[in-house]
C-alpha cells in the first residue's frame, strides 16, 4: 500500500532531503578536487611518462559518463537514496584500486582506479538533480542550484589535500602522492553514510507517492535516449547543457597553456583558475533564483551572452593576464547560469517517472560533449592560437541560442508564466 504525505511532511522532506545532498556534495567534491590535482602527479609518478598527465581527468571524464545511466536507472528503480549510495561505494571503491595500483606501480590499473572515482563526479551530478525531486516549478532552480552551489567547497578543498595528504602517506608508508585519496576516501564513506541514514524516506519515493505512482518498474516505460527521440524540450534542454558545458571545458583546459606560453607563473595560472571555478559555482543560487523568477530559458540566454564576452574578451586581450582573467570569470559564470537553467529544463520536460532516465542521459551526454571539447581545444589551440579557438567557441554558443529560438514567441512567455 502506498503511504500517503501531508503537504507538511513533505516540506520537511524536502528541505531535509536538500540539506543532506548538499552536504554529501561537499564530501564528495573532495574526491573530484584531489582527482583533478594529485591524479595527474600520480600518474606521473607511477608511470613515468608525462604525457600521461592528463588522463586523471579525462579517465574521471569517462568513468563519470559511464556510471550516469546506471545510476539513474538504479535511482528509478530503487529511490535517490541507494543510487547515490551505491555510487559513493564505487567511489571508494576506486580510491582503493588507485591505492594498490600506486604501491604495485600498475598504472594502467590506476586508470581504472582514476574511472571508478569518477563515479563520485556522476553521483555529485546525480544529485543536483535529487534536489527537484519534491519541488515544485516555483523553487525547482533555487532548490537544484543550492545543491550545486555546495560544490564550492569541495571544488576548493579538494585540491588543498597535497599537504596533509603527505603527512599521512608517510606516516602510513604509502607511495607519494597518496594520502590526498585516503583523505577523499574517508570523505566519500562519510558521504555514504550521510546518503543511506538521511535520504529517509527517499525523496523519489515521496514525489511517486503524492503523484499517486509506484516506485518500481517504471524504468521499462521508456529510456532517456527515446524521450529524447519523442521529446522537443527534451532535446532542447540536454543539448543547452552538453554545448555549454563542451565551449567552458575548451577555453578553460585551454587557458593554462597559453598562460605558461605567455611567462604567467604557476601561482598566477592557479588564481586565474581559482577565479574560474568561483565563477561556476558561487553564484548558483542566484541564477537558480532568476530561473524559478524570470524563466531558465532567460537565464540560459544570459549564461550565452557571459560566454560572448568571455570568448571575445579572450580573443581581443588574449596577451593581457589581468583581463583573460576576466574572461575565465566570465566562462565561470556563462556556464553556472547556462547549466544551472539548463538542468532546471531537463527536469521540467517530462513527468517525474522518467525524469531519472532523461536525467542520466543529460549527464551522459554533458560528459561526452565535454571530454570532445577538451579533445578539439588542442589541436584548435595548436592550429588557430588562443584568441582563434576563442572565436570559434562562438559556434557553440550560437546554436545554443538558435536551439532556444522559440523562447522568443509569446506562446512560450505565457507557458512559462502560467
Amino acid at each position: 500500500m502506498t503511504r500517503v504525505f501531508s503537504a507538511q511532511q513533505i516540506q520537511r522532506v524536502r528541505r531535509r532531503s536538500i540539506t543532506i545532498l548538499a552536504l554529501g556534495q561537499v564530501l564528495g567534491g573532495m574526491g573530484s578536487g584531489a582527482t583533478l590535482t594529485l591524479g595527474s602527479l600520480l600518474i606521473v609518478n607511477v608511470a613515468g611518462n608525462e604525457s600521461l598527465a592528463g588522463m586523471a581527468a579525462t579517465m574521471n571524464t569517462v568513468g563519470a559518463a559511464a556510471m550516469a545511466l546506471p545510476l539513474a536507472l538504479l535511482a528509478q528503480n530503487r529511490g535517490r537514496r541507494i543510487a547515490l549510495s551505491c555510487g559513493a561505494l564505487i567511489a571508494i571503491l576506486g580510491v582503493l584500486v588507485i591505492l594498490a595500483a600506486a604501491v604495485q606501480q600498475w598504472w594502467p590499473v590506476l586508470l581504472l582506479g582514476m574511472g571508478l572515482l569518477g563515479t563520485g563526479s556522476a553521483l555529485n551530478l546525480q544529485s543536483r538533480f535529487a534536489a527537484t525531486d519534491l519541488s515544485d516549478p516555483k523553487t525547482r532552480g533555487r532548490d537544484l542550484s543550492l545543491v550545486v552551489w555546495a560544490t564550492t567547497v569541495g571544488a576548493v578543498t579538494g585540491p588543498n589535500l597535497f599537504q596533509p595528504g603527505e603527512v599521512i602517506s608517510q606516516a602510513w608508508g604509502l607511495p607519494e602522492f597518496t594520502g590526498g585519496f585516503i583523505i577523499a576516501m574517508g570523505a566519500q564513506a562519510m558521504g555514504l553514510i550521510i546518503y543511506w541514514l538521511g535520504l529517509r524516506p527517499d525523496p523519489m519515493h515521496v514525489a511517486l507517492a503524492r503523484e499517486g505512482k509506484i516506485s518500481t518498474g517504471i524504468s521499462k516505460r521508456t529510456s532517456g535516449f527515446s524521450t529524447l527521440r519523442s521529446s522537443r524540450p527534451a532535446r532542447q534542454a540536454v543539448l543547452t547543457v552538453a554545448l555549454s558545458h563542451a565551449h567552458m571545458v575548451a577555453l578553460m583546459s585551454m587557458t593554462p597553456i597559453h598562460l605558461q606560453n605567455h611567462g604567467s607563473s604557476l601561482t598566477l595560472i592557479g588564481i586565474t583558475i581559482s577565479a574560474h571555478v568561483a565563477g561556476m559555482y558561487a553564484l548558483s543560487p542566484v541564477f537558480g533564483w532568476l530561473s524559478d523568477l524570470i524563466g531558465a530559458q532567460r537565464v540560459v540566454l544570459i549564461g550565452q551572452l557571459l560566454f560572448i564576452v568571455a570568448s571575445i574578451s579572450a580573443w581581443i586581450w588574449r596577451d593581457d593576464y589581468a583581463l583573460v582573467t576576466f574572461a575565465l570569470i566570465c566562462l565561470g559564470l556563462g556556464w553556472s547560469a547556462a547549466t544551472v537553467a539548463g538542468a532546471t529544463m531537463v527536469t521540467g520536460a517530462v513527468p517525474l517517472e522518467q525524469r531519472p532516465q532523461l536525467q542520466g542521459t543529460s549527464d551522459l551526454v554533458m560528459n561526452l560533449f565535454g571530454a570532445a571539447g577538451g579533445l578539439l581545444a588542442g589541436p584548435l589551440l595548436l592550429w588557430l592560437g588562443y584568441g582563434g579557438l576563442s572565436l570559434i567557441l562562438l559556434l557553440p554558443v550560437v546554436v545554443v541560442i538558435f536551439v532556444n529560438r522559440d523562447f522568443f514567441s509569446s506562446k512560450q512567455l505565457s507557458r512559462h508564466h502560467s
